[in-house]
């Protein structure tokens, strides 16, 4: 049987490169995005390339939208063996400069929008006897950074919820992953928000430095999949960066900010 996956913002980036990775490996592809028209574009690649594709409609923040997506998915398919929280937004600013509307957007689509995703589809996994979760989370998650107050948290609760998530569900044969990738060429600054549009500026100049694409990170997310890895950092620096917090937590602080001056210098 052909298993399915449903692939939240699979519209663009790297939601598109996941979609685009699990048909290329065999699987039915659900394309769930804001923007049907580019869910559809997706789809539309997929088939044309022999697979098997849907396109719905989405808006994470809203409850009946992923009650409308429930029903129309299990119309169409019986089964749904993988699901992929992917969907966000992206945001910059120190904490006590982020508006409270961007606080509350941000934890509403990159936080509430995966635990509205678990909820609604961790009964259908528990009840078909078992399937696996992507959570999308990012390196700023782990890396403690200043200056992207908003995305940090929402982002470190996916990593949180994700490791609960792993624990309840271990004995209903569900396995969760959570991804933590870091800048890499994408559309995440489309909806940016901060409070000054210095902040923006740097954040592009980081996504305009990276050497990853979108297609690269998902190939990695999809191998760490198959192999069963929990945390996925895809990318060897990170990796790095990562094991150098948790083993020497001040030099790793010492570095960060030595790093946000050099940055920052004129």
């Amino acid at each position: 049987m052909q298993r399915t996956v449903l692939i939240t913002g699979a519209g663009s980036g790297l939601g598109r490169a996941l979609a685009l990775c699990h048909a290329r490996a065999g699987w039915a592809v659900a394309c769930a995005d804001i923007r049907l028209d580019r869910a559809q574009e997706t789809r539309d690649g997929i088939v044309a390339a022999g697979g098997r594709a849907l396109a719905l409609p989405l808006d994470v923040a809203d409850d009946a939208s992923w009650e409308a997506l429930r029903a129309a998915l299990l119309d169409a398919w019986p089964r749904l063996d993988r699901l992929v929280n992917n969907a966000g937004v992206s945001g910059g600013g120190d904490a006590a400069d982020v508006a409270m509307d961007d606080w509350r957007w941000m934890l509403d689509i990159n936080l509430l929008g995966v635990v509205r995703g678990c909820r609604c589809f961790v009964p259908q996994l528990r009840a078909q006897g078992g399937g696996s979760i992507l959570n999308i989370a990012s390196f700023a998650a782990l890396a403690g950074a200043p200056g992207l107050a908003s995305y940090t948290v929402a982002k470190a609760g996916v990593l949180a919820l994700s490791e609960s998530l792993r624990g309840e569900l271990a004995g209903d044969g569900i396995s969760v992953s959570v991804a933590c990738p870091a800048f890499f060429q994408t559309r995440l600054l489309e909806n940016f928000r901060a409070p000054d549009a210095g902040i923006r500026k740097a954040a592009e100049r980081l996504m305009a430095a990276s050497r990853d694409s979108a297609d690269e990170i998902a190939a990695a997310l999809f191998a760490a999949l198959e192999r069963g890895r929990f945390l996925i950092v895809p990318t060897a620096r990170e990796r790095w960066l990562w094991r150098l917090k948790r083993l020497a937590p001040g030099f790793y602080h010492r570095r960060l900010m030595a790093a946000l001056r050099a940055r920052r210098a004129p």
